[in-house]
């Protein structure tokens, strides 16, 4: 494959060189490390096209890692926010938008008959585990082999693995650390398990729902494959929550507001206990929600329940949510991101297989995931390490170079204002890229 050319981000690797000094690592989230040839600087971003500090156009598939549904900068959405703030920042009060807002979900999630704002998934994680714990008196919780549900301590575990080896048994999997710094207690109130084997989940909590005040799960696996639910297996686990009295959470950060207005648990058909908003909900604007059954989320009407933020329900992101969920419910939109979105997975099989590669999409449409494979199908997270991760990066690195961005671990989103003939584009460039690919 043909060198990048790296005179073509000199100004960003000026300002990278520079924000070391003062940001650690040179950034201020630990994804934004892996952009090729370093971590790029942008300027502005504009419907489904985004630009660089060296004037590089792109046209973009990562939208800011999914939360970008109506894509950069929509006039509605903008216009809301600066309507809002000129009213106020925050109050440390209550106000009519935060209500609207709060209707306005209850009408759409089937799990929300109540629900609390936050800023961040991770913070609504935190407080649905905290208030699983309480309502049912026990110490531990379950989650899945490759799910992500944040970056704090107790979800900090079972996230990623250097090989399949790595993971242990099926039956008792190797808790593995994510990061440093974790305290010893993580290990004792987590277990993991592969996710998408109901039979060995059936077993588990068999045997030891006693200890168990939750599972938590992404309702589509999106950070690791962008798999989807085998038939049968969230409905297994409502039931099997149900029989042993554990709380089922959701974790629709990615999948709520992407894949419908009700999130996965409305497409899918499953409802949780609790769920777990964010992202798309605001269009990037920074606000979470916790949803979930009265006789849960009561423990945070009666106190108790701790949950609190002085940042919580700010008008401007309020506001943004609003005017996201008012756009996002044109009749004509899902529609349109779904037949994108299956276009574009058809168009790359296809230039992939006349290049002579392999590889395997799987996704919803809205967000799919590309991975160079002989595998027909993966269906949980050991199943990944199939991936040629290095072949995927040369692809990544070939597309930016045509002024496509994507996500370098295989995620791509579409968004509202995508339209064909950015398919299109996208599809001329991938036919490049993959010809210029070795088969080997």
């Amino acid at each position: 494959m043909s060198e990048p050319n790296s005179s073509r981000y000199a100004a960003s690797k000026e300002l990278f060189e520079r924000a070391q000094h003062v940001l650690a690592g040179g950034v201020s989230s630990e994804f934004r490390k892996f952009a090729h040839p370093h971590p790029l600087f942008f300027t502005r971003g504009a419907g489904a096209r985004i630009e660089d500090v060296d004037g590089n156009e792109y046209l973009d598939f990562t939208l800011s890692q999914g939360p970008l549904i109506l894509g950069h900068s929509p006039a509605s959405v903008l216009e809301a926010v600066r309507e809002a703030s000129a009213d106020g920042q925050i109050f440390a009060g209550q106000h009519l938008r935060e209500l609207e807002l709060a209707e306005k979900l209850v009408s759409l999630i089937p799990c929300a008959e109540l629900l609390r704002m936050s800023l961040s998934g991770s913070e609504c994680v935190h407080a649905a585990l905290r208030l699983a714990r309480a309502a049912t008196g026990r110490p531990k919780f379950l989650r899945f082999e490759g799910h992500y549900h944040g970056w704090y301590d107790n979800v900090a575990s079972g996230v990623a693995a250097a090989d399949e080896a790595a993971l242990g048994s099926r039956e008792n999997p190797n808790l593995i650390p994510w990061t440093e710094g974790l305290p010893a207690r993580v290990a004792e109130e987590t277990l993991v398990l592969p996710w998408n084997d109901l039979a060995l989940l059936e077993q588990t909590l068999s045997d030891r729902h006693e200890e168990l005040a939750a599972v938590i799960t992404e309702p589509v696996m999106c950070n690791s494959g962008c798999i989807p639910p085998k038939p049968g297996f969230l409905e297994g686990l409502r039931a099997l929550c149900d029989q042993y009295g554990i709380v089922l959470i959701f974790d629709e950060v990615i999948t709520g507001f992407r894949v419908g207005l009700g999130g996965a648990q409305a497409r899918l058909g499953v409802t949780p206990d609790l769920a777990v908003f964010g992202k798309a909900m605001a269009n990037g604007y920074p606000i979470s929600a916790l949803a979930g059954k009265r006789s849960l989320m009561d423990l945070l009407a009666q106190g108790r329940v701790i949950h609190a933020g002085t940042m919580n329900s700010g008008n401007p992101c309020v506001a943004a949510a609003l005017a996201t969920i008012a756009a996002l419910e044109e009749p004509d939109v899902y529609p349109r991101i779904y037949r994108l979105g299956e276009r574009l997975m058809q168009g790359l099989r296809q230039a992939a297989a006349a290049a002579g590669h392999e590889v395997l999409l799987q996704g919803l449409g809205p967000m799919f995931h590309l991975g160079f494979t002989s595998r027909e199908q993966v269906s949980e997270f050991r199943e990944t390490f199939a991936f040629d991760k290095p072949k995927y990066a040369a692809f990544s690195v070939g597309m930016q170079e045509r002024g496509v961005r994507l996500i370098g671990r295989g995620l791509w989103y579409i968004s509202a204002v995508h339209r064909d003939e950015d398919i299109d584009a996208c599809l001329a460039a991938a036919t490049e890229v993959f010809t210029d690919i070795p088969e080997q």
